[in-house]
């Protein structure tokens, strides 16, 4: 009994001295922390965040991925920190710049333990992650969890992992023509809800030739899902066009009395289409406005307003307005903070929890002091039905394989309203909605 008692005593003057850190000790099997690897100390974990944001072409471009990195953080060092340490956040800027963009691959590779929320568009260089050396001077590369990956030697990088993985199979990379896989479920609810005489326009952002080639490789497959929106005509178009470079895309289709526009550039590309439809008359509620990810946008209902009212939204996360059913989303609407919180946000701050997940893995596995770099990429190995505590679609980061889950949403009254599934806190993921095909669009 007194034993029992003594125990006890020591145990309570640690809780109470080593404050926070009491948690992680115990996580680590008692071991006290120390500087593992590069990025990490005894009291801190540094990761990354590269992300284009001061850029005159879209200025403010991926700011969301930076504020749900920070946000990510927010939430880990408030609730005890990670494996005994508090977590540090770096934001460098790639400005829509590839050497801005390499560079800020070759600090982080020499300051932080890894890349989180990764939104570059122009990273088209992978050479110095993939050589990166760690603390014992081992070229195991830099791990990058990324949000976005365009280039394909990003996508098919081994020190890639993506919370929203590349349409592109990697393993067909060099093949004429290569295979893509993308989540095209919506294809159907718009089927049945309108009928299968659909037809439209595809309008590609003509600025980034392997953003271009990413919105082929996922939009192309909305002409195969089901009976297919079949193509009355693509376009592509700048990201800094003004609404008048719209004009002609909005006259082919009422000359083509097509049901049906996409558009893979930002959310402001779908705010001038759809001005541009309001001041040509093409008002038809049966008219479907399709988006994705970028359009989850408060500034598309800001700037758009009553002009962009029908518009669909395909994610693979729940809405925001969904934050009293599931509690990560809450947690990253709180940290992040409302007016900050986007969808490539919460894409950012899920990737931040997929960090978390590997790193509390390795220290089940191997204490507090076996985090380094290799032991990350081992534990994302085996990671292949992440879904964020709910927040995001079920998706196997292993395995680099788009997720079959969506929500579609769609504007009514100036708000974004869940119309499939039906049901709150839910997602479609019926294995149809990834349609698999050949493109051979890298020469």
């Amino acid at each position: 009994m007194r034993h029992t008692r003594w125990v006890a005593l020591v145990v309570t003057i640690v809780l109470v001295t080593a404050g926070t850190t009491a948690v992680a000790f115990a996580q680590g099997s008692g071991d006290k922390p120390t500087a593992t690897e590069v990025g990490i100390t005894d009291k801190e974990i540094r990761v990354a965040v590269i992300a284009d944001v001061d850029n005159a072409i879209a200025p403010g471009l991926f700011q969301g991925s930076v504020s749900g990195v920070q946000g990510w953080a927010k939430f880990v060092n408030a609730n005890g920190g990670l494996a005994g340490r508090k977590v540090k956040v770096d934001f460098i800027d790639s400005k829509l710049n590839p050497d801005e963009a390499r560079n800020a691959t070759i600090k982080a590779c020499s300051e932080d333990f890894a890349i989180v929320g990764t939104t570059a568009l122009f990273l088209n260089n992978v050479d110095d992650i993939e050589a990166c050396v760690d603390k014992a001077g081992a070229a195991v590369g830099l791990p990058d969890i990324a949000v976005l990956a365009q280039e394909t030697v990003q996508q098919c990088s081994p020190t890639t992992y993506s919370i929203n993985p590349s349409n592109l199979v990697c393993s067909t990379k060099d093949q004429h023509p290569q295979t893509y896989r993308a989540n095209s479920g919506r294809a159907f609810y718009y089927e049945k809800k309108f009928g299968k005489d659909l037809h439209g326009a595809y309008i590609f952002g003509s600025d980034i030739k392997a953003a271009e080639n990413g919105n082929r490789g996922s939009m192309t497959q909305m002409q195969e899902a089901g009976s297919g929106i079949k193509q009355d005509f693509e376009a592509t178009i700048s990201a800094r066009a003004l609404q008048a470079a719209y004009a002609p895309i909005v006259q082919q289709l009422k000359d083509d009395s097509s049901n049906y526009a996409q558009s893979g550039s930002s959310f402001n590309s779908t705010v001038l289409l759809r001005k541009e439809a309001k001041l040509q008359g093409v008002t038809d509620p049966k008219f479907i406005w399709d988006c994705t990810l970028q359009c989850y946008d408060s500034r598309l209902l800001e700037q758009g307003g009553a002009d962009v009212e029908g518009q669909y939204i395909s994610t693979l996360f729940l809405p925001f307005e969904e934050a009293s059913s599931n509690k990560t989303l809450a947690n990253f609407l709180k940290y992040t903070g409302k007016d900050k919180a986007d969808g490539f946000g919460a894409q950012a701050y899920a990737s931040g929890l997929l960090f978390s997940q590997a790193v509390d893995q390795i220290v089940k596995a191997d204490g507090v002091n076996g985090i380094t770099r290799q032991a990350l990429f081992d534990q994302l190995a085996t990671i292949n039905d992440f879904d964020a505590g709910g927040m995001i679609a079920t998706t196997n980061i292993a395995d680099h394989r788009p997720s079959n889950c969506y929500v579609l949403t769609q504007v009514k009254s100036g708000k974004f309203v869940r119309v499939n599934p039906s049901k709150k806190g839910t997602f479609d993921c019926q294995a149809r909605n990834i349609v698999e095909i050949k493109l051979d669009l890298i020469k």
